[in-house]
C-alpha cells in the first residue's frame, strides 16, 4: 500500500529525499521549488516511511501525510455567472491545489433556482471522472436541502459547502457538509475562514480515505504511478503537451492530456516488464474533459493477476 505523504524542506540536498524515494519502490508525484524552499508530493510504501522520516529528520524538513496527493478533485458551482460564483469557489479550488490534489472548476449549464436547477448526463460523467466532487452553495438551508438532486446520482464522493450550519440528515446523499462557506464578496483571509477551508480540506482527505479503503478491499492490478511512467516512456509526446499537468493521477487510473483519436492506440500498446499491455488490464476510454484520455485500472477479481 502506497502512502501519499508531503516534504518540506530546504532545497540543499532534497534529491536525497528523491533518491530515496526510488530506491523505496515509490514515486515522485510533484516537486515546486521556491526560492529557498522545496514541496515534495510522493507515495511511499507504507512499511518504509519511518526511513523516509528519519532522512526528512536529518534534512531539518517536515514530513506529514497528504491525502490529496495524486487526486483530481471537481469543484462545482450552480453556474459561472457572478451571482454563483463568488470568490469562496475560486479559495477552495486554490486551497486543494495547495495541499496537493489537481482541481478542475466545473460551471453547471442548469444550476439555477430551487425548483428547475438541474445537472445533464455530460456533467454527470464529467464529474464522476473525478475522485471526489465539492459543491459550493450559499447561505439559505432550503436552496441547499432542495439541490441535493444535482448530487444523488453521482457515484463519487461528494462534499457540500453552505454558509449555515446543519444537521446530517438534512443532506443523507452528502459524504460530508461543511459549513461557515457561504457566500461572500472577498478573498478568504480571516482565520475562520481560512480554518472553514481546512474543514474542507480535512473532509475531502476523509472521503478519499474512504475510496482507497474501497479499493483495498478488490486491489487494482497495478499502480496509477506505475502506469504514469510506462506512458511517459513509450509514449514521448505526453512530455510536449502543453497542458501544466500532461498526466494527471486518480486514485483507480490517470488522465492522459492527448487526443484520443490520435494516440488511443499508443496508450494501449504500453507494455510492462511483465508482457502485458495496457489494454489487458485497464479500460481505455475517451473522456469527457476536451476528449483527453481517460485509463481506468481494472481491479484484480477481473484480470486475475497482479502487475
Amino acid at each position: 500500500m502506497l502512502d501519499p505523504v508531503m516534504f518540506t524542506g530546504g532545497v540543499y540536498k532534497h534529491d536525497l529525499v528523491t533518491e530515496l524515494v526510488e530506491d523505496l519502490g515509490g514515486y515522485l508525484l510533484q516537486k515546486n521549488v521556491t526560492q529557498s524552499e522545496v514541496i515534495l508530493l510522493m507515495l511511499v510504501p507504507h512499511e518504509d516511511l519511518p526511513i523516509l522520516e528519519a532522512l526528512a529528520k536529518e534534512l531539518r524538513g517536515k514530513l506529514e501525510r497528504a491525502p490529496l496527493a495524486g487526486t483530481e478533485i471537481a469543484v462545482v458551482t450552480p453556474t459561472l455567472a457572478i451571482h454563483h460564483l463568488p470568490h469562496p469557489a475560486c479559495d477552495v479550488a486554490e486551497y486543494l491545489r495547495r495541499h496537493g490534489a489537481k482541481s478542475n472548476m466545473i460551471g453547471m449549464g442548469r444550476g439555477v433556482a430551487k425548483k428547475i436547477s438541474q445537472i445533464d448526463e455530460f456533467e454527470t460523467a464529467l464529474i464522476n471522472e473525478h475522485d471526489a466532487v465539492v459543491f459550493t452553495f450559499g447561505n439559505f438551508a432550503d436552496c441547499i436541502i432542495k439541490k441535493e438532486h444535482l448530487y444523488r446520482t453521482l457515484t463519487v464522493p461528494v462534499i457540500v459547502t453552505g454558509g449555515p450550519e446543519m444537521k446530517e440528515e438534512d443532506l443523507p446523499f452528502a459524504f460530508e457538509y461543511v459549513p461557515r462557506v457561504g457566500r461572500i464578496a472577498h478573498r478568504s483571509r480571516k482565520a475562520t475562514e481560512i480554518g472553514s477551508l481546512d474543514n474542507i480540506v480535512a473532509a475531502v482527505g476523509r472521503a478519499l480515505d474512504s475510496v482507497r479503503n474501497s479499493i483495498s478491499k478488490d486491489p487494482l492490478t497495478t499502480t496509477p504511478p506505475r502506469v504514469m511512467e510506462a506512458v511517459r516512456e513509450q509514449v514521448p509526446d505526453v512530455t510536449e503537451s502543453l497542458s501544466p499537468l500532461p498526466i494527471a493521477l486518480n486514485l483507480n487510473g490517470l488522465r492522459i492530456k492527448l487526443p484520443f483519436e490520435e494516440y488511443s492506440e499508443a496508450v494501449k500498446g504500453v507494455t510492462f516488464d511483465e508482457g502485458v499491455t495496457l489494454e489487458e488490464i485497464a479500460r481505455v476510454v475517451p473522456s469527457r474533459m476536451k476528449n483527453y484520455i481517460l485509463v481506468r485500472i481494472l481491479p484484480v477479481s477481473e484480470t486475475g493477476f497482479v502487475v
